[in-house]
């Protein structure tokens, strides 16, 4: 069933830049040197509108729909049909479509100094945008003459609360990587390899990088695990709680293949389980296992799916050894997935963070583990807000790929993103410059921690620590008693 119609009008030049950049095969050359349009192709990626020099190509949904009523929707009719006729599993990918489940941080409004509290000048004050990620001292030592002992365990600098979020190697490409990586050594923050290995190029940028172990194990030996900053054990992400990854035969070529560790062709499937963790003292055991692999020199990650009884599945990790929690909320995007379960699993990471950090807070053991917060952080706001709930970081996916170029098309389990961005064929991924990539992420990372000092300054608060749990900073709006007892925030005005 068609969704979208490709449209022309009269100032096309007939130049055909849209067949070569059209990726799907929804604009070939007809005769006369005139675009031939093939509607139930085209996913509204909009690279020929973007590349066209005339401006004469244009995108509109398809009007011929199937009709829906207050309970069968047009893209549930089309999504029953494409399955009787297939029998097979629905995929798409990015983040969850339901519209009905509120995107909690529009419901919160922040807090501003007026009058008894001053508010604070980024421009001429000090502002801290700086944090540590991972175990805290449990107390100051001091040897015998008074000075400080460094008790501080392996910990991670952040010039900015703001990481990239874990995207492997394969399911992204290595363009993709190498402007994640530079943009991450510039501003001082980290990016995440993802379950698809290192790439022996990206190497040099091993004080940037985090690298993930998985369930399937991909691309893990011990020079991987030591050459990174801090190694996360990967549990769960928040687009399919539950169930395990997989990148398809066509994206295990080359450079991929080697790097994962996986034969050319062969579907890359990740198990749903670690066959190792069925128990907090399982976890503990690995966690334990990747310190002695790294010498004690490097913090261990935890990430897991925002489910939910969160809370408690948190409290475990926090005893398990581990050094920080990376959650990932239901709106967190992904390369591919079952379309029911990224839909229709797991809980807005806000509910998510407050859950843990209150939990954590009653428990005495918050100072033992940094949370991140992940799925779903589109802007600066998003992030204060994520911050002041309990996070001690946020991790940014899909808007570090809308930077690059992304235009959320759904279409990364293809392997035909017309961007370079979710691809592995070269005339494909050489589209994405990764200099210019990366020069585009730190404009986007510095141009929302330039917008996180104004709204810290305007609350009178001036670092990221003084934010962290803050809740008082909040208010809800739209929001139900138990919402707020949740959320753990009053309701605006009060």
């Amino acid at each position: 069933m068609r969704r979208y119609r490709i449209r022309k009008d009269d100032s096309c030049v007939s130049c055909l830049r849209c067949v070569s950049e059209c990726s799907f095969g929804a604009i070939t050359a007809g005769e006369n040197r005139t675009p031939v349009f093939h509607h139930d192709k085209c996913v509204d990626c909009q690279r020929c509108v973007s590349f066209c020099p005339a401006g004469a190509i244009y995108i509109t949904e398809d009007g011929n729909r199937f009709r829906e009523n207050s309970v069968f929707r047009k893209d549930d009719i089309s999504e029953i049909i494409l399955q009787a006729e297939t029998g097979g599993v629905l995929l798409s990918s990015m983040g969850a479509r339901e519209k009905n489940i509120p995107v909690y941080f529009d419901r919160m409004l922040l807090n501003a100094s007026q009058v008894t509290n001053p508010s604070i000048d980024p421009l001429r004050e000090p502002m801290e945008s700086a944090v540590f990620i991972g175990q805290r001292p449990e107390k100051i030592q001091r040897d015998k003459e008074g000075r400080l002992i460094n008790n501080l365990p392996p910990h991670l600098e952040l010039k900015t609360p703001i990481l990239f979020a874990a995207m492997s190697y394969g399911a992204i490409s290595l363009n993709v990587h190498k402007a994640l990586a530079a943009a991450a050594e510039e501003l001082g923050t980290y990016w995440n390899t993802g379950e698809g290995g290192l790439h022996e190029s990206l190497y040099p940028y091993k004080e940037h990088t985090i690298v993930q172990v998985a369930s399937g194990r991909f691309g893990v030996h011990e020079t991987y695990l030591n050459t990174a900053a801090a190694i996360e054990i990967k549990i769960g992400q928040g687009a399919k709680p539950g169930i395990g990854g997989h990148l398809t035969g066509r994206k295990i070529i080359g450079d991929v293949s080697r790097t994962r560790m996986v034969p050319e062709g062969l579907d890359a499937i990740s198990p749903a389980p670690h066959h190792d963790i069925y128990s907090i003292e399982d976890l503990a055991q690995l966690v334990m296992s990747i310190k002695e692999a790294t010498h004690y020199r490097k913090p261990v990650m935890v990430k897991v799916a925002a489910v939910h009884n969160i809370a408690p599945i948190a409290s475990g990790i926090a005893r398990s050894g581990a050094d920080i929690i990376s959650i990932d909320g239901y709106r967190g995007g992904t390369g591919a997935a079952p379309k029911r379960i990224r839909d229709n699993v797991g809980i807005p990471i806000e509910l998510a963070i407050a859950a843990v950090d209150q939990r954590l807070r009653e428990e005495k053991i918050r100072d033992r583990v940094s949370i991140i917060a992940s799925g779903g952080i589109r802007n600066s706001a998003d992030t204060v807000k994520a911050i002041a709930l309990g996070a001690d970081a946020v991790s940014i996916g899909t808007a570090a790929l809308c930077a690059l170029g992304c235009h959320i098309c759904a279409s990364c389990h293809t392997g035909r993103c017309a961007w370079g961005i979710a691809a592995q064929d070269p005339e494909l991924t050489k589209r994405l410059d990764p200099e210019k990539g990366a020069k585009r992420l730190v404009n986007l990372v510095n141009a929302w921690t330039r917008e996180i000092k104004e709204i810290m300054g305007g609350m009178g608060i001036n670092s990221i620590e003084a934010l962290r749990g803050n809740r008082m900073a909040l208010r809800g709006v739209a929001l139900n008693e138990k919402e707020l007892e949740i959320l753990g925030i009053r309701y605006a005005g009060e």
